[in-house]
């Protein structure tokens, strides 16, 4: 990832802010494919996607919530590549299974680079075993996308 995050830098709340934004693109994301996408199963597993990242996101607003209830969020949107949101190029209108999985695969790529930079920084046992278990949990989902594209015919 080439963030222009400065890690060193990095508060608690400001990790749980861009974390929360990351799993608010995820979310979004997998609900564009769903809709997007024309094959039943991709469309369902994008949808299970969807309820994933959002369990996520509220666990992670619920612990935001104790520790910073009154503060106002720090990341409010992500730049082109930072996080799981792809850039706007890489989901144009009519994309691809093949594509829309691609494009998945490389957003949890980036979310689990957040997740493991960010961890050494993260002072809060809590909130750092919680990250350990979002990173773990990033590489489940790029199994989940690599299981998926074995399955599709080669890109044409």
């Amino acid at each position: 990832m080439k963030s222009r995050l400065d890690f060193s830098t990095l508060t608690l709340r400001g990790a749980l802010d861009f974390a929360v934004t990351i799993e608010e693109d995820a979310e979004d994301r997998y609900r564009d494919f769903a809709r997007q996408v024309s094959d039943p199963a991709a469309a369902a597993f994008f949808r299970e996607m969807v309820v994933n990242e959002g369990k996520h996101r509220r666990q992670l607003e619920s612990r935001r919530a104790v520790l910073f209830r009154h503060q106002p969020r720090r990341f409010e949107s992500l730049a082109d590549g930072e996080g799981e949101a792809p850039s706007p190029d890489e989901v144009l209108p009519g994309i691809s299974v093949r594509e829309a999985m691609e494009v998945a695969l490389a957003a949890e790529v980036r979310a689990w680079e957040f997740y493991d930079r960010a961890i050494p920084h993260v002072q809060d046992p809590d909130v750092r075993a919680f990250f350990e278990e979002l990173r773990a949990e990033e590489v489940e989902h790029q199994e989940l996308l690599r299981a998926m594209l074995a399955k599709l015919p080669p890109a044409g």
